[in-house]
């Protein structure tokens, strides 16, 4: 089977999940249009290039299909994952990773935007964010689970919300909030219990770290140096014994010379000894590295509510040699026997989601959708998804390591060639000088057949090929 017989396959079985088969067009006319060279991936440009014939028709098409026909996108990530996830070996393991993403927006009406943090620009702005879930095994990752963060102001303003099409069942929700119910979601429809990795703006949140024990998920979570914790070896006294009236008291004591630390102070009283240098993967030019120490602390939380005493957990800390105090933090789940090389190499396969982001973004137009509407934003980045798990589906079956190899240039799915020129169109016949595109009409592509995947496809293997021997 040729890679245009998996193609059509792919889409038949996403297909199934659009409802009305006079949207299977729509379905391959977009995520053709995704896997194009082009350098602006909304609606019009994929149009012209898709149909350059009937442009404008196409157009409409392709904007009904993404803005305002109603199907589920959640069901096309589903989809997607039974088409890619079966490929991937988790024999090395498999990690669930949260992560959110920003897309700088002008103005006020475009769904969700506000003034917030977006990591795009690196400090705050207009922009839209969501939330996203990748599974990671060492082959690759995916994102599996996505959603709009929805501000505040735009969850309690009911004209903005109306106008934006936002289903009445959303609400105000923190990205750890939207983040657990996604994994709630995952689990519930049979997903695996994989160890979940997340970076500071997560692992901070006590609530978040306890509703994934409660999940019966371990984690390795970044935190940042004000946690508190109790140093190895030190926890807090008992609760006062029971009087007998009222609630059995619950809350752990503290003394004046019993008190917990931050985990910086105890990075800095831990003894040079301590640390090793530990190398994790391959990186893109050298073997990536570092000096780390783990013990095991108790997190101390705070004495009020239903605080308790806290299991023992690992806390793994990264001070650069160089540098005058800790980079970086972790709190994490993984058994007491873990060792530490193991514990690095977990931590820091945080990596894969933002070569998910940065794919998406630049090779399969994440960020181009121009609509202001929820559906729209939903389903644009479903199919952003779509197209881009068809190419790693077929790195997968192929056998290629995606990422990890010295000189792989960072990528987990290689860029399109600079001097690819899809099939059928008027800049591959001008350049072949069979048409003179200024006079002469241009042949309409064929939308039963995506000819173009074909030439893409041989065009990227190749290109992995080259890079990965």
């Amino acid at each position: 089977m040729n890679a245009t017989e998996r193609f059509d396959r792919y889409l038949e079985h996403l297909s199934e999940g659009l409802g009305h088969s006079d949207r299977h067009a729509g379905l391959r006319g977009y995520c053709t249009g995704l896997m194009l060279p082009l350098s602006r991936k909304s609606v019009e440009p994929m149009a012209a290039r898709v149909d350059p014939m009937h442009a404008s028709a196409r157009h409409q098409a392709l904007h009904h299909f993404v803005a305002k026909a109603e199907w589920s996108h959640e069901e096309m990530l589903r989809r997607v994952c039974q088409w890619v996830v079966p490929k991937m070996d988790f024999a090395g393991g498999g990690w669930w990773i949260i992560d959110d993403t920003g897309f700088p927006k002008k103005g006020r009406h475009s769904v969700g935007v506000a003034r917030q943090y977006c990591g795009m620009l690196g400090k705050q702005d207009n922009c839209q964010v969501a939330v996203s879930i990748s599974l990671a095994s060492n082959q690759g990752s995916l994102p599996v689970a996505w959603q709009l963060y929805l501000p505040e102001d735009w969850a309690a303003d009911a004209e903005r919300r109306a106008k934006a099409g936002v289903p009445e069942q959303v609400r105000f929700a923190t990205k750890t909030q939207i983040a657990l119910q996604q994994l709630r979601t995952l689990l519930a429809q049979g997903a695996p219990h994989h160890c979940v990795l997340a970076d500071a703006g997560y692992g901070v949140d006590t609530a978040f770290r306890q509703a994934l024990s409660e999940m019966g998920l371990l984690y390795a979570v970044g935190v940042t140096s004000a946690v508190v914790v109790w140093p190895p070896g030190v926890q807090p006294l008992p609760p006062e014994p029971y009087s007998g009236i009222g609630r059995p008291p619950v809350m752990p004591r503290r003394t004046p010379a019993l008190q917990p630390m931050s985990v910086k102070a105890l990075a800095q009283s831990l003894p040079s000894r301590a640390f090793r240098t530990i190398r994790w993967r391959e990186g893109t030019n050298d073997t990536l590295s570092g000096r780390f120490a783990a013990v095991r602390v108790r997190h101390a939380g705070g004495n009020a509510g239903k605080a308790r005493l806290h299991p023992e957990q690992w806390l793994l800390i990264e001070w650069p040699a160089s540098d005058a105090e800790p980079s970086k933090y972790f709190l994490s789940t993984l058994p007491e026997e873990t060792p530490i090389n193991e514990l690095v190499s977990v931590a820091h396969q945080r990596w894969r989601i933002e070569r998910d982001y940065q794919d998406l973004k630049q090779d399969f137009g994440l960020g181009h959708y121009e609509g202001r509407g929820w559906r729209g934003f939903h389903h644009h980045a479903a199919l952003s998804i779509a197209a881009y798990g068809f190419l790693m589906a077929e790195r997968l079956v192929a056998d290629k390591s995606v990422g990890g190899k010295k000189n792989f240039i960072a990528r987990q799915v290689p860029a399109l060639p600079e001097d690819y020129i899809p099939r059928g169109s008027p800049a591959r016949a001008a350049a072949r000088g069979h048409l003179d595109h200024d006079t002469a009409p241009t042949p309409r592509l064929s939308a039963d057949r995506s000819t173009r995947t074909v030439s893409l496809l041989r065009q990227r293997k190749r290109k992995v090929t080259l890079v990965t021997q």
